[in-house]
């Protein structure tokens, strides 16, 4: 046999004594981002819903869990609730959460398995983190993730927002797979995984579009258009049962929700267009002094979309003002009185609010460059989540929680600013220093 060099036992024996640190470090990350999480739900024990979009998933994953399947959960007419068919939102949320509807104190299970997925994002942003920049990335966006006011506001409330940041991480994740080896195999994982994201939050349907553009610089254009739209048909044919399912119970065209209508006529109305509300969405435009008593959740979406868009039509000139007050608000530059007591309405407390405000002004800046100073194809991916926010921000409105699918990205972005600084010496190499051979030859793969 060979002997092995005393330099290579020493670069060995440094490489897993880093590892082990750094093993350690996102641990301590993990236990103390889930202490204070788990703290945050236990100031939530016995805490009502309120009327917002906790109690509809509540309520029909009561439903489901009970095998009344998707069944009517919201709006004005309560006698239909459980009887007619329901779409709301998105399915998975609801069904994540039917399990602990059959248990004692359901709301507050519910609350604790939300709180529990935001508590297994912690390792996953460290993994995402050390693909892209190193071991020292992987600590960073593990310690921003745990403190991190505009993640863990989400983890005690039943909302799809937590589910969302997991499956948004999962997603980059394997785009980031699917980038490096650029097989079929690959495109189907991603579109799967893409589709199932999307029936926690629609929106990020719009990552399949973006994401089959990968490879469409770096490879032959046939292996760039067959990989494509082989991750186009598996996002699709994940969705397909679902809408082929609302196909059956509707007699309105029904793909991911009904409450698309709701969520367009909130945002084209006087209160959205006029005044400090302008860019924002209000539910004072959504009250009907007579609401058609029998009229179906999809009925109400296509009339209010109509609604909405002849309003857009009628006020065209204000549009651009309205676009820029939207992206403003996204961006916690313009309207904050107003964001925050939207946020307040869904049991999000006003001094979290506005320290997830100052936390976002304080990382957005070096998320921009760190995400900038990645190398160009890693970039594309970390922008795509970026890209959708901006598309249905200026499509819907200006918000936290259409923000949400972003939060990943700007955590990635800020850890790789923050270990690319020289003073930072712990680790190997990071950020866009660290060539992409280099992180896969990491243990762990880097």
């Amino acid at each position: 046999m060979r002997p092995v060099a005393s330099g290579q036992t020493d670069i060995a024996a440094s490489d897993e004594r880093r590892v082990r640190l750094y093993r350690r470090l996102v641990g301590a990350a993990w236990v103390s981002g889930a202490t204070w999480r788990i703290i945050v739900l236990i100031s939530k024990w016995h805490v009502p819903l309120r009327l917002n979009d906790s109690l509809y998933y509540s309520i029909q994953a009561y439903y489901n869990a009970r095998g009344r399947w998707f069944r009517e959960a919201g709006g004005a007419a309560y006698q239909y609730w459980g009887i007619r068919p329901g779409a709301e939102h998105p399915p998975l949320t609801s069904i994540v959460i039917a399990p602990a509807s059959l248990l004692a104190n359901p709301e507050f299970c519910e609350r604790a398995t939300m709180t529990l997925i935001g508590i297994a994002l912690i390792p996953v942003m460290a993994m995402l983190g050390r693909r892209i920049g190193g071991m020292r990335v992987g600590v960073i966006a593990a310690v921003i993730t745990a403190a991190y006011p505009n993640i863990w506001l989400s983890d005690a409330l039943i909302m799809s927002e937590s589910l969302l940041l997991f499956l948004v991480a999962v997603v980059v994740l394997l785009a980031l797979r699917y980038r490096d080896r650029f097989d079929l195999g690959s495109a189907v994982v991603l579109g799967i995984a893409i589709g199932v994201a999307g029936h926690a939050r629609s929106e990020v349907l719009l990552f399949a579009p973006l994401l089959a553009l990968v490879g469409v610089r770096t490879h032959e254009p046939t292996r760039w258009m067959r990989n494509g739209a082989v991750l186009l048909l598996a996002t699709g044919m994940t969705v397909l049962p679902w809408i082929v399912y609302n196909t059956s119970r509707f007699d309105e065209t029904v793909l991911m929700s009904t409450n698309e209508g709701t969520t367009w006529l909130g945002a084209n109305c006087d209160d959205a267009y006029y005044g400090a509300g302008t860019g924002g969405w209000s539910l004072d435009c959504l009250v009907e002094a007579d609401p058609p008593a029998d009229e179906s959740t999809a009925a109400r979406s296509t009339r209010r979309r109509h609604e909405a868009f002849a309003y857009a039509e009628a006020h065209e000139s204000r549009l651009p003002v309205v676009a820029g007050a939207r992206i403003l608000r996204a961006a916690d530059l313009y309207g904050l009185g107003d964001l925050v007591h939207g946020d307040e309405g869904e049991e999000r407390p006003g001094w979290a609010v506005w320290l997830g405000i100052v936390s976002w002004w304080a990382l957005a800046p070096m998320a921009a460059i760190g995400v900038w100073r990645t190398r160009r194809g890693l970039r594309y991916v970390l922008l795509v989540p970026a890209i959708t926010v901006l598309v249905v921000t200026l499509a819907f409105y200006g918000a936290h929680r259409l923000r949400a699918s972003m939060e990943p990205i700007v955590v990635i972005g800020a850890a790789s600013f923050l270990a690319s600084e020289p003073w930072r010496r712990w680790g190997t190499r990071a950020g866009p220093h660290r060539t992409e051979a280099e992180a896969m030859a990491m243990p762990d793969g880097g």
